[in-house]
């Protein structure tokens, strides 16, 4: 009897349930497994279920355009992380000193975030192309002025960078400015009563009470990062040659340009591998520390 009513108990909420649940089941998982599966296979256009081992991902790893693929993945990674964290932070700092004007600053500020990566990158593209800031320079006198980022093969990934840092800084500033504002003003009060120097009281002790904001921010920042792909292609099409290539776009390009759909699937499971690999620790770190306390 009390297994029975705990069948029923609940039921209309169970039943809204399901579609959620299937959902997960079939798109989710089932698609992930699916992946996994014909990541052995030697699949072209259509999946086949002709399995060759671990032959693609041999080829994976042999390739030079994954190895440059997964090196401007991490350029592109590491200073979005630094630079993203430390400007909006600063940013945020600053419109937390109740300025004037707020508001608008804080919408010019935002509003690169309400773009698509597209046209980010079509707007950068023309701004750092030479008919851009070279041009208006050299049109100032300055006639031997040099700014071809995008035709440097060496360069061209940080120009890729600045894109993204332009239109995702104003989201992180946000987040950051509510986290600041939840600070309870008697910290402030506390702190200025000590003694303690402004940025002491924000390095040891707003910084670490703003720890949730940062981790939110922080998922947020590597979910952008991992799933790179319109804004170089906006921007670059990965050019010159392969030099801003990265992961997401040589699945597409495989997957879609190339029909070579086990190599794709490949360098998806890896790209998804690795994502497990840092968010599983991290989760029970986070999740399982707090459960022991």
């Amino acid at each position: 009897m009390t297994a029975r009513r705990l069948l029923f108990r609940n039921l209309n909420a169970k039943i809204a349930a399901l579609p959620m649940i299937a959902t997960v089941l079939v798109v989710f998982i089932g698609c992930t497994v699916w992946t996994v599966v014909y990541s052995f296979t030697s699949s072209r256009s259509l999946p086949m279920l002709n399995f060759v081992g671990f032959d693609q991902y041999t080829r994976l790893f042999g390739a030079s355009r994954w190895d440059v693929s997964i090196k401007n993945l991490a350029i592109y990674g590491i200073l979005s992380l630094i630079f993203s964290l430390v400007v909006g932070f600063i940013l945020a700092v600053f419109m937390d000193q109740k300025i004037r004007f707020e508001n608008a600053f804080r919408t010019i500020f935002l509003y690169p975030f309400a773009l698509s990566h597209i046209v980010t990158g079509l707007v950068w593209q023309w701004i750092l192309n030479p008919f851009g800031i070279e041009k208006v320079v050299r049109d100032l006198g300055f006639e031997s002025f040099s700014f071809a980022l995008l035709s440097n093969r060496s360069m061209a990934i940080y120009a890729i960078v600045i894109a993204g840092l332009w239109q995702g800084t104003g989201l992180v500033m946000a987040l950051m400015l509510a986290g600041l504002r939840n600070i309870d003003e008697e910290i402030w009060k506390a702190a200025r009563v000590d003694g303690i120097p402004t940025w002491k009281t924000y390095v040891f002790v707003i910084i670490p009470m703003m720890r949730p904001v940062f981790i939110t921010t922080l998922v947020l920042i590597a979910t952008g990062i991992v799933k790179l792909y319109d804004l170089v292609v906006a921007m670059t099409n990965g050019g010159p040659g392969i030099s801003t290539e990265v992961p997401a776009k040589y699945v597409y390009d495989f997957m879609f340009g190339w029909a070579n759909l086990g190599q794709g699937l490949a360098a998806s499971t890896v790209m998804l591998a690795t994502v497990l690999i840092i968010l599983i620790p991290w989760a029970m770190l986070e999740f399982g520390g707090r459960k022991a306390k």
